[in-house]
């Protein structure tokens, strides 16, 4: 009875925890709603085309009159999640034992709320894996269901599936996705924490112990033992440091969906480990959301600014060193000291074991930044100087330990794997001169926050997209490619915009085709060349009504007059605007016998007769086509390296265009796509040739991606063949893994083999 009892209590007590979990989340929603309101009004005040102005107040109207749908159906679905934990919800989104084919809007919902789910890991990874131990003590289960409502991918699910039930539309989710994930993420950490405070006020976990979930192997059981054994004022919180995530296990990341997720995992393992090795020396680190070093401290810090700033320390980076000088891996040697002393003086002075421990996980974690042999000298040098403002965030900021969003991190991080294998010498200092510009403007902010982090993470960004792209001869293919997808995306669109035009309109398949599939391209080739009212394409759009009321029935005499007076000259036009897209003659005389054929049988009254108001209508929708396109995505673009040479000419011995084609990619790939950062080196294997290539510049509508090798040549691949590339490997970042994710798994290694110098 006794063991009976103590079961049901403890299923009390996780059905309250799931309750209380469901409740907070709940009360996220009206909040989240209504950032959304005020960025679409924000949005619609700004100037713009008409049309631009009325899509916004179209999209303001339709969210304000759904948004209350949302919020509720959200609410529900949680709720019938929270009261069904060990039974799988129906959704639209529930995985099936049979193969189906799977709908386009299932398939886009899905990207949505799986982009969703891993913002908000990023954030409370640390916190939901430690709701989860304590759920699967007490339910006594090796792991939560798959639709448990403590999952953030369940969460995420249900709240993109009812945005779509609501009804909202999915490009108005696209339009404040950003909005969407950060204030999920931030709000969600939060209920997180006060799920899991619920539950150690009642006495279940207060103190995590790993050992008995982690599925190690024997080299890790190594690894901790000595991290246990030499923390001794703090035993059991010194194995939670230590030990593996188990949130992240190899049996989770052999089953995620691409790299960079497995990346991400990884990194968050990384990042709960610190959190948990710092929640040891600080009690309360994590419910702190600011706080400011000790006198003592503080003072130190602000001395070495001003000595800084005077010129008096750290002479290796001081411009005392003159314009001419070549930073060496000597220079390194020296910053690296300068690291080294830097921190003990500086521990000499800390009054906590906090700040001591703090200091001392900085300083390994710029040491192994500077150890990093692949960035040049010349910028290793430079991150060096980040140590003291890191140093400031870090004491003031516990997130920066506990999250990889954390402005500065992101900062190191972009900075980092942009000069990863980058030659300084070939670029003439320009990436050099960028990164020394940003540590300088970081250091005039005494009170270094995130703030200043992540103004200056702004504008590196800016910085990359125009650096990256103006290189070489890689200026001239962004200026084809920009082109190409302009033309390509357009003729999409005309082609789509005539089909509704001429739908119910009595045309000859004839005419249907030729207008599809010929002048819809010769109108994107006009008016990406020359503008869509240049008086050129003005004339083009004309043709295409003319040949509509030419190719109707003529019981007329006057109208067939008019006709035999007007064409000859919509017959030239036609030629001309066929050769502006090298149709050869041959093709173009097919084309045109096909035409004159139908309009033949026009003059007998063969075809049906169209009135005149109609083209006319036609006419003008045609002159004024652009105000009709819609903004939704086209899909893949046809690309090939013929259209860039007959469109623009250029030297094709500077570029190759890799095309569509090969095996289809999984949807992971393809989110995977849409997430790579400019700047990021990879390795690419085209052709049984492999090249050493940075990622260089993304189109628009991200449909074109070009990457650049150090040897001049281009690689513009489209978006589905880059995901193919991507899946199958021929195509791999040089790193997987952040550069300060690296350097806090090197400090905590040095921390495992040493635990003492924390506190030394």
């Amino acid at each position: 009875m006794a063991v009976a009892s103590s079961t049901d209590r403890n299923t009390v007590l996780a059905n309250q925890a799931r309750a209380l979990f469901t409740k907070r989340a709940g009360q996220v929603l009206p909040e989240l709603a209504q950032a959304i309101s005020d960025r679409l009004v924000a949005l619609a005040e700004q100037p713009g085309s008409g049309r631009d102005i009325q899509a916004q107040q179209d999209a303001v109207l339709a969210f304000q009159q759904n948004a209350s749908a949302w919020i509720q159906g959200t609410i529900s679905a949680w709720n019938m999640a929270r009261s069904t934990p060990r039974v799988a919800v129906q959704s639209r989104f529930t995985e099936s034992s049979a193969f189906e084919l799977m709908g386009n809007e299932v398939m886009e919902n899905q990207i949505l709320a799986s982009r969703l789910a891993l913002r908000l890991l990023d954030f409370a990874s640390w916190e939901f894996n430690d709701l989860r131990l304590r759920i699967q003590h007490l339910e006594v289960i090796t792991e939560l269901h798959k639709d448990d409502i403590f999952r953030p991918e369940v969460l995420a699910r249900h709240m993109a599936e009812q945005w779509t039930e609501a009804p909202l539309p999915r490009p108005l989710w696209m339009a404040v996705q950003d909005l969407i994930q950060k204030t999920m993420a931030e709000r969600m950490l939060h209920v997180y924490h006060e799920a899991n405070e619920f539950l150690v006020g009642r006495g279940v976990m207060a103190e995590i112990d790993l050992r008995p979930l982690v599925r190690r192997t024997p080299s890790a059981v190594a690894e901790n033992s000595g991290f246990r054994d030499g923390l001794e004022r703090a035993p059991e919180p010194a194995q939670r440091a230590g030990a593996s995530n188990p949130v992240f296990d190899e049996t989770r990341m052999q089953t995620s969906s691409t790299p960079l997720t497995r990346a991400r995992m990884r990194a968050q393992g990384v990042i709960g480990n610190l959190k948990r090795l710092l929640s040891v020396q600080d009690s309360g680190f994590d419910k702190s959301l600011s706080r400011q070093a000790s006198g003592p401290l503080a003072a130190a810090m602000a001395g070495m600014q001003r000595s800084k700033d005077a010129g008096q320390e750290d002479t290796v980076f001081a411009d005392s060193q003159g314009p001419g000088h070549v930073f060496a891996q000597a220079d390194v040697n020296q910053a690296v000291s300068a690291v080294r002393e830097r921190a003990s003086a500086l521990k000499q002075v800390a009054s906590t074991a906090s700040e001591k421990a703090t200091i001392e996980i900085v300083a390994l974690m710029f040491q192994s930044i500077l150890a990093e042999d692949r960035i040049p000298a010349a910028i290793r040098v430079w991150f060096a100087r980040l140590q003291m403002p890191v140093l400031r965030v870090a004491i003031s900021e516990p997130e920066f330990f506990g999250s990889l969003q954390h402005p500065a991190r992101r900062l190191i991080d972009r900075m980092g794997s942009c000069a990863l294998g980058f030659d300084v010498t070939l670029t003439g200092g320009a990436m050099e001169s960028e990164i020394k510009r940003i540590v300088q403007v970081i250091e005039q902010y005494p009170e270094t926050g995130r703030r200043a982090f992540q103004l200056v993470y702004d504008e590196f960004e800016k910085f990359l997209s125009r650096f990256l792209s103006e290189q070489g001869t890689t200026a001239r293919v962004v200026s084809v490619a920009q082109q190409v997808e302009q033309k390509e995306t357009m003729a999409i669109q005309y082609t789509i915009e005539m089909r509704n035009m001429l739908n119910d309109m009595p045309v000859r398949d004839e005419i249907r085709e030729f207008l599809f599939k010929v002048w819809a391209e010769v109108l994107a080739i006009s008016a990406t060349k020359s503008g869509p009212q240049h008086p050129d394409t003005i004339r083009l759009k004309r043709a295409a009504s003319d040949l509509v009321w030419a190719a109707s029935a003529k019981p007329n005499r006057s109208d067939r007059a008019q006709v035999i007076s007007d064409l000859p000259k919509l017959l030239q036009l036609l030629r001309l605007g066929m050769s502006m897209i090298g149709l050869t003659t041959n093709e173009q005389d097919q084309r045109l016998k096909a035409i004159s054929d139908t309009l033949a049988d026009a003059f007998m009254s063969k075809t049906d007769a169209i009135p005149m108001a109609r083209v006319e209508a036609l006419a003008q929708r045609l002159a004024n086509l652009e105000d009709y396109l819609s903004d939704e995505d086209v899909g893949d673009l046809p690309l090939d390296m013929d259209s860039l040479v007959t469109m623009i000419g250029i030297d094709s011995a500077t570029i190759e265009v890799i095309v569509d084609g090969g095996s289809p990619p999984a949807d992971g790939m393809r989110a995977w796509v849409d997430e790579l950062q400019l700047g990021t080196w990879f390795s690419l294997d085209h052709n049984g040739k492999v090249s050493h290539v940075q990622f260089a510049w993304c189109s628009d509508r991200k449909q074109l991606h070009l990457f650049a090798a150090a040897d001049g040549r281009n690689f513009l691949i489209q978006a589905r063949r880059l995901a193919a590339y991507l899946q199958a490997g021929l195509l791999v970042p040089t790193e997987e893994e952040a550069l300060t994710v690296r350097a806090t798994r090197d400090a905590l290694a040095k921390i495992n083999a040493n635990p003492e110098r924390l506190l030394a």
